[in-house]
């Protein structure tokens, strides 16, 4: 292909001239374009007319002094005038135009300058770590000489680190967005350092404990001292590498104590570094790299509480000294401000603390190190405001540790209904229920008692609001846990002693704060305080009373704080009425007997009546109040679980009266879904009156979706799956049986429901509605007619003439019914249901009739039908369009009658 090299290198120095000609191409065109800026710049600057130096007073006056008579006058004939003043107020602009924008790094700049430097000190780090397992894996050095070697790597690290920082220190070049190189050896040093220490002590035993913690103090406060030197880039690799250490120089037997000391120490030195330098990242990182080591420690049981109690109680202290604000060292705050830094490293700490109380079984160590940390808690946010949000924080998780004791001891209450699981869980009553009541004790007066006092201690409303609140929820929880763990659901005088006391308590602490002038946040506390006195009150009749007592207790609430609403105009408070809602209603899907096996067999009164209808008339009544202040979210929930409990009330007394108390039966009847249908279809109307005034959506819905479950139920149910002629059903005797109930008692209602909705809806809703009421209608005459004929069983015997004709005379004689109805009241819509009662007729006689009859019924037929037929068309000559005709033109003969 080439003869000579030169063949071949000719179009590649060919090309390569192209290329960096192409790039010569493109500087020039840069620095053409800058040229061409300034230039505009200048001539832009020099177009502009400048006035002239105005000297300084004092010097005008000493030059006159020392000038000659004469010049100073010729002086003053060549005097240029004074500038205008629009001269004057012009600013110069300079000449020499405003510095270019630096260039934005490029892709390997950013790798060449700071990239490979964090890796490469991740790397030395890592290689420190890695040597040292390598040496114990091959067993090439003794354990002396190896930490010797680590303490040495450390050491030269850190003097590489500060060398280099003095180099650079003194260096004339200007900064460059570069990877800080002296930080990050020192980085490596240190956490180097803090695994040469921990080895020896915790593999190699060279230390004791006080030597070791005076070594890792000091390599903390080395680190501290040095982050404050090279900024964050050191602090969050050395804390990082001093995190990770503990994994990987492990141990097969691990040393709790030493982890626990170690990590304390690595927390103090991280702390104290953020509280330097206030470097809010620094502690978010290390309380959750703290937090993660409680978690993995933990599955060692409840033998170890000691060491995993001392770590969360270290953590905590040294939380409440450097990082909560305004309390002892940790930064200064504003006054009535909530920190979100102070408040999450308390609340850090206490979930831990109830971490290891529910791994541990609740054992007595880990209960009283959570105690003790709540107690902490309200002590350090009482004195330091930044950190209320832990108070809220620890209530809920005393809430949380006290419910899964309660769970522990009842496991039925995580099944289906139907009794506990045998042998699972300990016992309702073990060892730790004496230190559980103290520890509840003292937790609802700590939280009860900070709640009340706190009131008016702050400028921020939310304080007293987040204190007031724990002291409502904390014993209220605390007492339904302790109900449940120890009562077991069941009724217990002694604990409506107790929730009579705390409503006692509750509502005093209302009337004091009512009688209090107004202050931040008071109206709200005041609010949850009064809704605790009705929560209290509630429980205590749950209490005293059976277990489905605690479903009505919770409706009543929502009705109490609803009412507590209206009188103080809260949003928090609606909100609350619609939760307490919400969880009855879960409730029921829980036990949709309420009371369980105790419901009864009495129809009606029993206890479906009080444990649905009681929540069914207070969520009415809330909803009323709720509906006063305005048309939202809570008011909906509120009138919705109104109306579902409602229905509810209904459906389950139909199916416990039908199947004589068992409504878990799944096999439906008859008589169910009539009755169902008609209930249905009468609550519709019921909402679709009360639509009109409240204007509801929830009550629109709620009437639409009521007609179309009995729309569906009755087609499906009635017309089909129930119907006495497909299916073997006992309807009765006589003409009142089951089929009034069925199909003549929905027609009506369908019928009244469709006036009720004329208008207000869409013409073709209310024409369905009236459609169904006419085929129902149709369906009880036939039922009606096979009942006469053939007895109680429909499913049997052949169709007689008789019957036959029978069916057609009833059908001329409802057409007729309905046409007279129609003409008598003037309703369009019960003529247009003759017509096609009468067409209906008139298709079963030419296909029916003319077939099957017989004799004189097939005669009869036909002669009733034309008679029929001829009638109405006289009626509707002679009566209905006469009369329309005749009220036209009566208008015009009252409007001209003389007035008299």
């Amino acid at each position: 292909m080439f003869d000579s090299p030169l063949d071949f290198l000719s179009p590649v120095i060919a090309i390569a001239a192209l290329i960096f000609a192409r790039k010569a191409y493109n500087q020039a065109d840069q620095l053409r374009a800058r040229l061409d800026a300034m230039q505009a710049l200048a001539s832009s600057a020099a177009a502009r007319p400048t006035p002239p130096p105005v000297p300084a007073v004092e010097t005008l006056e000493q030059r006159q002094e020392t000038r000659s008579p004469g010049i100073a006058a010729e002086q003053a004939a060549i005097a240029p005038e004074p500038p205008s003043p629009e001269l004057a107020t012009t600013a110069t602009i300079p000449a020499v135009p405003p510095p270019l924008a630096p260039a934005e790094a490029g892709f390997e700049e950013r790798i060449g300058t700071r990239w490979v430097v964090w890796i490469g000190g991740l790397t030395l780090a890592l290689g420190g770590f890695f040597l040292v397992r390598y040496s114990i894996e091959a067993g090439l050095l003794g354990p002396r000489l190896r930490t010797l070697l680590g303490g040495a790597f450390a050491l030269a690290l850190l003097a590489a680190g500060e060398w280099t920082r003095r180099k650079e220190s003194i260096s004339d070049i200007a900064a460059l967005p570069i990877a800080n190189i002296p930080a990050i050896l020192t980085a490596a040093g240190t956490a180097v350092a803090f695994a040469t220490v921990y080895a020896a002590y915790a593999l190699y035993g060279f230390l004791a404990p006080a030597t070791a913690f005076i070594l890792l103090g000091l390599v903390a406060l080395g680190t501290l001292a040095a982050a404050t030197l090279h900024g964050p880039a050191l602090a969050g690799l050395g804390v990082a590498a001093a995190f990770v250490t503990p994994i990987l120089v492990s141990s097969e037997r691990p040393d709790f104590w030493a982890l626990y000391v170690y990590l304390a120490v690595v927390t103090a030195a991280s702390f104290g570094l953020a509280r330097a330098r206030i470097w809010r990242w620094l502690v978010v990182t290390t309380i959750v790299f703290a937090l993660l080591w409680t978690l993995p420690c933990l599955q060692c049981g409840p033998s170890m509480v000691a060491p995993h109690a001392f770590d969360v109680i270290a953590g905590f202290v040294l939380a409440c000294l450097l990082v909560v604000c305004g309390f002892l060292f940790g930064p200064p705050i504003g006054e009535g401000r909530i920190e979100p830094i102070s408040s999450a490293s308390l609340t850090a700490y206490l979930l831990g603390a109830a971490l290891i109380v529910l791994t541990s079984f609740h054992a007595d160590g880990a209960l009283v190190t959570f105690a003790v940390l709540v107690a902490g808690t309200l002590f350090v946010a009482w004195r330091a405001p930044a950190a209320t949000g832990a108070v809220g924080g620890a209530a809920a998780l005393v809430f949380v540790v006290f419910a899964e004791w309660a769970v522990l001891g009842n496991p039925d209450m995580l099944v289906l209904p139907g009794g506990p699981l045998p042998g699972i869980g300990p016992g309702a009553i073990g060892e730790s229920i004496t230190l559980h009541l103290v520890a509840a004790a003292i937790f609802a007066i700590g939280f009860g008692a900070g709640g009340f006092l706190a009131q008016g201690r702050s400028t921020n409303a939310m304080i007293p609001v987040v204190w007031s609140g724990a002291a409502v929820f904390t014993p209220l929880t605390l007492l339904i846990a302790l109900y449940a763990r120890i009562a077991h659901l069941d009724r217990s005088i002694p604990f409506a002693i107790l929730a009579m006391l705390l409503a006692a308590a509750f509502g005093a602490a209302t009337e004091i704060l009512t009688r209090r002038d107004s202050r931040p946040g008071l109206a709200i506390s005041t609010a949850l305080f009064a809704t605790g006195t009705l929560g209290a009150l509630a429980l205590a009749l749950t209490f005293a009373l059976e277990k489905g007592w605690l479903t009505i207790a919770l409706a009543l609430m929502s009705m109490g704080t609803a009412w507590i609403s209206m009188q103080r105009p809260i949003p928090f408070l609606r909100t609350l009425a619609a939760i307490l809602a919400a969880i009855v209603v879960a409730r029921i899907g829980y036990e949709p007997r309420i009371a369980g096996d105790a419901v009864g067999t009495t129809p009606i009164f029993n206890w479906l009546l009080w444990g649905y209808g009681v929540p069914a008339l207070s969520f009415w009544i809330a909803s009323h109040f709720l509906r006063r202040r305005g048309d939202d979210a809570p008011l909906r929930v509120v009138e919705s679980a109104a109306i579902l409990f409602t229905v509810l009330l209904a459906f389950m007394e139909i199916r416990h009266a039908v199947y004589g108390g068992d409504i878990y039966r799944a096999i439906p009847s008859l008589s169910e879904f009539a009755l169902e249908v008609c209930v249905a279809l009468a609550m519709a109307i019921g909402l679709e009156r009360l639509r009109l005034r409240t204007g509801s959506v929830v009550h629109n819905i709620g009437a639409v979706l009521l007609t179309a479950f009995s729309g569906l139920v009755g087609a499906f149910g009635l017309l089909l799956q129930e119907n006495p002629m497909i299916t073997p059903v006992e309807i009765g005797g006589g003409f009142i049986n089951l089929l009034l109930l069925g199909y003549a008692l929905p027609a009506v209602l369908m019928l009244l429901l469709s006036y009720a909705v004329a208008g207000r809806r869409t013409t073709s809703y209310a024409n369905s509605i009236a459609a169904g009421a006419l085929i129902f209608a149709l369906t009880y005459v036939a039922l009606e007619i096979r009942r006469l004929y053939h007895g109680p069983d429909l499913m049997t015997g052949d169709i007689s003439d008789a019957e036959q004709y029978t069916y057609s005379i009833a059908c001329l004689m409802f057409g007729v019914a309905l046409l007279g109805i129609g003409i008598a009241v003037n309703s369009q819509r019960a003529r247009l249901a003759s017509a096609a009662v009468t067409a209906l007729t008139i298709v079963k006689a030419f296909l029916i009739d003319m077939s099957t009859l017989t004799g004189v019924y097939r005669a009869l037929s036909f002669i009733c039908l034309g008679l029929v037929l001829v009638a109405i068309g006289w009626l509707y000559q002679h009566i209905l369009f006469r009369r329309q005709a005749a009220a036209p033109s009566a208008i015009p003969d009252v409007s001209v009658q003389p007035q008299r």
